[in-house]
């Protein structure tokens, strides 16, 4: 299994020189110890990941205060940004970082996104399929035509180049129809435990495998990467004691995880409907499922079953989210418990490797 970092809750509303310490600090971390990559997502008009408007911008300041990991951008919304942008800043993250980049895409979730979209909301899912293909021909040097706002054919051609002969790509998927895409298409896939649980994900992965297969691609070569809620230490009832109140806090601001929760409980009922005791119960009621079956907040070793459980359903990768803590000294405390769990997880080296 491979271990890297997921940022996505970093408080964009309040004006700070320290907005970006915990990432800078951790990206630094991720580096010296041997995690896999940085993930940082795509986030407008909410204080919730407001830190992370383009993934872009985040990663070039990145590049400069590390040197082995990768950094990934997950996920770009493709239907907000026309497809020659999106090529040139993807080819000068890979060059300022010597061939470390990565892409996860999406198609978009709130509508209020698409003020930066000319196209409707309805089309994002085609529209995010026609961009990837013309940004994969455009890193490749090759020309592809778009029309100007006179209607007129432009053949484009973007620089810099790339340093990597063949940038990664991952898309964002929750439903079989995506998961059998990407293996259509031979990508990689970037997912996660929100609104369903390992048993309703395992068929999903074991579809995209097939699909890669069928598509003649190596059904292994996929890599099948997770998003989980990441909070370790030495002892697991001090972890929960730190985490519960900033979880409690993180559901509640986050209503697409309340309505997944009430999912998962058999009620299918509005949110606005709820009482407060009823919000309550919820939330205590989700930060408990987290911590036992959807997250790695524990000790490396109490989270450990779960890490096997992850590896068992085709899981190639954990991307841990730390910053939904929102503490400094918490967050990065923790990190070394995390070195330490990756390195329990990581590949036996064999006596040949070693000689």
């Amino acid at each position: 299994m491979k271990f890297s970092l997921f940022y996505f809750d970093g408080d964009g509303s309040a004006a700070s020189g320290d907005s970006y310490r915990l990432l800078m600090d951790s990206a630094r971390f991720a580096d010296d110890n041997g995690l896999t990559a940085l993930w940082v997502p795509e986030r407008h008009f909410h204080a919730f990941g407001g830190l992370y408007p383009n993934p872009s911008t985040i990663h070039a300041a990145l590049a400069m205060v590390t040197k082995r990991v990768q950094l990934r951008s997950g996920s770009i919304v493709l239907p907000l940004h026309h497809p020659v942008r999106v090529a040139e800043e993807i080819a000068v993250v890979d060059n300022l970082s010597r061939g470390r980049a990565g892409v996860a895409i999406a198609s978009g979730w709130t509508r209020n996104e698409f003020v930066l979209s000319r196209e409707p909301h309805g089309s994002r899912r085609s529209l995010m399929w026609r961009s990837y293909d013309q940004i994969v021909k455009l890193l490749a040097g090759e020309t592809v035509t778009f029309e100007d706002a006179d209607g007129n054919a432009v053949e484009a051609k973007t620089l810099p180049r790339p340093v990597q002969p063949r940038v990664p790509f991952w898309v964002a998927c929750q439903s079989t129809e995506t998961f059998v895409e990407a293996g259509r298409r031979g990508i990689n896939v970037l997912t996660a435990l929100l609104g369903e649980t390992l048993e309703s994900l395992t068929p999903k992965i074991a579809a995209y495998r097939r699909s890669l297969e069928k598509n003649g691609f190596d059904p292994a070569a996929g890599t099948v990467t997770i998003m989980v809620h990441t909070y370790l230490g030495s002892d697991v009832e001090t972890v929960e004691a730190n985490v519960k109140g900033p979880f409690s806090d993180y559901l509640r601001t986050h209503y697409h995880l309340l309505e997944g929760l009430a999912r998962s409980m058999g009620l299918d009922i509005a949110l606005e409907n709820f009482s407060r005791d009823d919000l309550d119960s919820l939330i205590e009621f989700g930060v408990e499922g987290f911590i036992r079956g959807r997250s790695l907040i524990g000790t490396p070793e109490s989270t450990a079953e779960t890490v096997q459980a992850l590896g068992a359903a085709g899981i190639d990768e954990i991307a841990c989210l730390i910053d939904f803590v929102q503490d400094y000294d918490l967050v990065m405390g923790g990190l070394p418990h995390l070195a330490r769990l990756a390195r329990r997880h990581a590949p036996k080296t064999t006596i040949a490797e070693a000689i």
